[in-house]
């Protein structure tokens, strides 16, 4: 199963940083939150191997910052 890190930007423009649905650190810079959310996917890949991805959400569709893992072939 993949894991999903997302970047939510919460009131007053800073960011969150989610596993799943679970917030992990808050109130923290774009620039800063995007740098720690790489680090803990890349850790998190390292340490179970497991597909790990970084997203950006949005108002439209979230944005693939970086992926650890096996790259799924397009179907």
């Amino acid at each position: 199963m993949d894991t999903l890190i997302s970047l939510v930007e919460c009131e007053g423009g800073a960011w969150n940083i989610c596993r799943d649905s679970v917030a992990l650190y808050g109130q923290l810079r774009l620039g800063p939150a995007i740098t720690l959310a790489r680090q803990l996917a890349r850790d998190e890949h390292g340490r179970t191997g497991s597909d790990v991805s970084v997203v950006l959400t949005g108002l439209q569709d979230g944005i693939r910052l970086a992926h650890y893992g096996t790259e799924h072939a397009a179907a």
